[in-house]
């Protein structure tokens, strides 16, 4: 983000002014669909000063389409006939209660006279008997009542505030996921996202019936009230006539409006928490400097093995065979023992999928047997296959055989997650709640910003990046992206941020959105290694003079500790008028200028590193244990404490304080403390405690 921009929104974080965004699009689409309402309902003539009042206050797009209900065109009901059948005015009598002549005399008016009838009267139009057309006119109120946006309103607000959902088993002796929910009621108002999208899936896969229980009797004597005026003989048939709206018309439309909003709402919370667990992953500190050994795990088809140096380059590919079927334990130990001492490898990176644990404690008890000090860490392996055989793989590794690039990926993933992650589609990256079963559009729009707020939050070297990194980045799209990436193939290194205005596509606009985030080591001014953006390079340097440095200082490990000192004594509203700068554009640059070059991610829990492995049946209950936070539910974590399956710290269960969100006290990556507190050996499932460890 230019500090140009940030002085406009106030320093606004980039999830804010996203919500923010969300928001006025949704604002702009409720004003564009009244305006829509309106025209459509004015042009049937028909249009008050009453409906224009209830637009204008509308404040969602339900209650716009609800207020549209009784205008809006309809496929073929029972009410649609009867009013071709002229039974409207009948049914405006009986409404209005007034008429003191008993109803099947009246109803007599609207039989069809036998004269009339001839071979050239449309059936449709034809009214037989007394009944049918009293039938007809309680069709025609039925809807009426039906289409009343006020009492839809008002139904919606008490199926809200008093109903339940319940659900039931289909096939109550099979046990599934969903046991929980075979027997299950919860208040609509009351009843979390998570818990939503469960039902849903229970639904979707038919283990669950799914109602909404509601106060029947109060909703029915609410249209009582207003419909019935006082005891006439209109008051029976009324009363069968609103039990009937209800029933076949209110009820079943109500039901599935509350469930999509309620699914909705889920979804969106859903994305959230995805988003909130993907940034932490993405943002997951690289080891730097390290040779690492990826070891994709697997059964029959043998455990994929990948060498990375410190820089990411591949040096050598194998497969070895210690899981069962070949149970070749030896010989994959001498295999890999060979490659650790030819490449001084110093972390192997286990994937986390099928073979993991077994292949675990294969290296653990290898690593016992080497002079060389080796340690291992489990990686997330998921997206791994998806990139494998992806096009982008397919260009960056095309003499690589496929089984072989999860290899490479899980070994990347550890040295540099964010540069290897943006390679995989965002759903992919298994994180989050129910994430496949939301409006999937969504899930990646929101997710691509949370990548790009990550990107931009790093910053990146322009001349190392792939095309997939450099894509996220602020006004780069991924055809800028390939261009950057072909320009310094044919030009070599680029030297300053003001060259990027020589590659195709990149304008001005791009670049002032992107300046900010790439980053040139080595290049011609030292500001080029900061998210000071060029535009104040100018103010940075006359800040630097004034403390009595130079840019080139900034370079010198022994002078930044001087220049940190020195700035965090500057008095900033004074300074910022003697540069002419904004207060809080000077204050991003004292920071950037303090810290030169600084990864955020540095300052981010680092990756557990193990030498020995824990089994399950090592567990026992009280034990202390350390652990990586691997996912964040709305009901709790999962944490890696390295056995088979990750533990659950339930939400009541992360702190000694009550917790309304999970997020607020844990996210994806944390290093934490745990408690053993139950274990359910048949299920190999683990309850873990955050509380007073």
């Amino acid at each position: 983000m230019r500090v140009t921009e940030k002085k406009l929104h106030g320093g606004l974080s980039d999830e804010t002014l996203r919500e923010f965004g969300e928001r006025l699009t949704y604002l702009r689409n409720l004003e564009e669909r009244k305006e829509e309402v309106k025209n459509s309902i004015e042009a049937q003539g028909k249009l008050t000063d009453e409906i224009i009042k209830n637009l204008e206050e509308a404040n969602t797009l339900a209650e716009v389409e609800d207020i549209y209900r009784p205008y809006k065109q309809k496929k073929k009901t029972r009410a649609t006939v009867a009013k071709a059948k002229g039974l409207e005015p009948l049914a405006n009598i009986i409404l209005e209660q007034k008429e003191t002549k008993p109803l099947e005399e009246i109803a007599k008016d609207f039989v069809t006279k036998k004269e009339n009838i001839n071979e050239n009267t449309p059936k449709e139009t034809i009214v037989e008997n007394v009944e049918e057309a009293i039938n007809g006119a309680k069709d025609i109120i039925a809807e009426i009542i039906s289409d009343n946006p006020e009492y839809r309103k008002q139904i919606k607000r008490k199926c809200y505030r008093d109903g339940f959902i319940v659900t039931k088993a289909t096939k109550p002796e099979e046990k599934t996921a969903y046991n929980m929910y075979y027997d299950f009621n919860e208040k609509i108002n009351r009843i979390p996202s998570h818990r939503i999208l469960a039902i849903n899936r229970g639904e979707k896969e038919e283990f669950l019936k799914v109602k909404l229980d509601k106060n029947e009797e109060d909703i029915i004597n609410y249209i009582k009230k207003d419909v019935i005026k006082g005891k006439t003989q209109f008051t029976e048939i009324l009363e069968e006539t609103i039990l009937d709206s209800y029933q076949r018309l209110i009820e079943p439309s109500i039901d599935r409006e509350i469930r999509s909003d309620l699914t909705e709402k889920a979804e969106i919370q859903a994305i959230k928490v995805f988003g909130k667990n993907a940034k932490p992953l993405l943002l997951a500190p690289p080891l730097k400097g390290y040779t690492v050994m990826g070891f994709d795990p697997a059964y029959r088809t043998g455990c994929k093995i990948a060498i990375i140096d410190e820089t990411g380059k591949l040096l050598d590919t194998t497969t070895v065979y210690p899981t069962e079927p070949q149970n070749d334990v030896d010989g994959a130990k001498a295999k890999l023992k060979e490659l650790i001492k030819k490449y001084n490898v110093n972390i192997i990176a286990i994937g986390n999928g099928t073979a993991s644990r077994e292949s675990e404690s294969f290296v653990s008890d290898m690593i016992k047997e080497i002079k060389e000090d080796v340690h291992y860490a489990i990686v997330s392996e998921a997206g791994a296959s998806v990139y494998s055989a992806s096009k982008l793989a397919t260009e960056e590794y095309p003499d690589i055989n496929v089984s072989l690039r999860g290899a490479i990926s899980i070994a990347r993933r550890l040295q540099d997650p964010l540069a290897e992650l943006v390679k995989i589609d965002p759903k992919a990256i298994g994180v989050g709640q129910y994430q496949h079963d939301v409006d999937q559009k969504k899930l990646t729009e929101s997710l691509t910003g949370v990548v790009e707020d990550a990107v931009n939050e790093v910053g990146v070297d322009v001349n190392t990046a792939t095309t997939s990194l450099l894509s996220y980045v602020s006004g780069i799209n991924k055809t800028i992206a390939g261009n950057i990436v072909k320009y310094r193939d044919e030009n070599g290194k680029i030297k300053e941020r003001k060259e990027l205005l020589k590659v195709a596509k990149l304008g001005k606009a791009a670049f002032e959105q992107c300046a900010g985030f790439i980053r040139i080591p080595g290049g011609k001014n030292p500001l080029e290694i900061t998210a000071v953006h060029p535009e104040s390079y100018e103010i940075a340097e006359k800040l630097l003079e004034k403390i009595g440095y130079k840019t080139k200082d900034l370079l010198d490990k022994n002078k930044i500790k001087e220049i940190r000192n020195t700035l965090a004594d500057i008095k900033l509203q004074e300074t910022a008028k003697e540069l002419q700068v904004g207060e809080m554009t000077l204050k991003d640059i004292i920071e950037e200028l303090s810290k030169p070059g600084r990864d955020p991610r540095d300052e981010m829990p680092k990756q557990i590193l193990r030498a020995d492995v824990l089994k399950f049946e090592d567990l026992i209950e009280g034990m202390v244990l350390s652990g990586t936070v691997r996912n964040v539910t709305d009901f709790g974590a999962f944490v890696d404490i390295g056995v088979k399956h990750d533990g659950l710290v339930h939400i009541s269960q992360l702190s000694n304080s009550f917790v309304k969100n999970p997020s607020d006290v844990v996210s994806v990556g944390d290093i934490v403390k745990v408690k053993v507190i139950g274990i359910d050996s048949e299920r190999q499932k683990v309850q873990l405690s955050m509380k007073d460890v």
